[in-house]
């Protein structure tokens, strides 16, 4: 009996000693990812449509551009861009009619000035040169660009009858 008592005490016994600490690793799974810079126009086009460039009357003006048919026209674009360092640039395209002015007293070209209006933001062009305007940082941005015009001329020469056609190209760019 004491043989049975001796086992029964030891199987007590290896029954409540504790179990040996199992011993534990853990893993690590990076994630990462990316978002490209990116500038996007959600309304890309607009337009401004001016029916009679020139005033009418009788008077020694006549012929001659109307500067307030064509200063404080504007058009809204809208869009956004997702980089910090994102700019916006305009480029003004003159108003040209195709038909040739063959005198001097006559020009089928038609000048202003541009600007592109975002967040607290304003780019300019003038016509009267090739090149682009200046880049402007306008950051992180989504909203409309509301699209100017100003300071028309055609150096007081009378237009050439027909079609004028120009154009405001304004450009944003994420610039990581």
């Amino acid at each position: 009996m004491r043989k049975i008592a001796l086992v029964s005490l030891a199987a007590l016994a290896f029954a409540a000693a504790p179990a040996h600490a199992q011993s534990t690793s853990t893993g690590t799974v990076d994630v990462t990812g990316a978002v490209a810079g990116r500038c996007l126009f959600t309304v890309p086009n607009g337009s401004i449509e001016i029916d009679e460039l020139a005033l009418s009357g009788t008077d020694s003006n006549a012929g001659r551009l109307n500067t307030a048919k064509v200063n404080a026209r504007a058009a809204t674009l809208n869009g956004w861009c997702n980089a910090a360092a994102a700019t916006i640039k305009v480029e003004a395209q003159p108003l040209l009619n195709p038909a040739a002015a063959t005198d001097a007293a006559f020009t089928n070209r038609i000048d202003f000035t541009a600007s592109a209006a975002a967040k607290d933001v304003t780019a300019t062009d003038t016509s009267f040169d090739d090149a682009a305007g200046d880049e402007e940082n306008v950051g992180l941005f989504s909203g409309d660009v509301v699209v100017t015009l100003s300071n028309s001329s055609a150096n007081q020469k009378l237009l050439v009858a027909g079609s004028y056609t120009g154009s405001v190209l304004v450009t944003l760019a994420p610039n990581i």
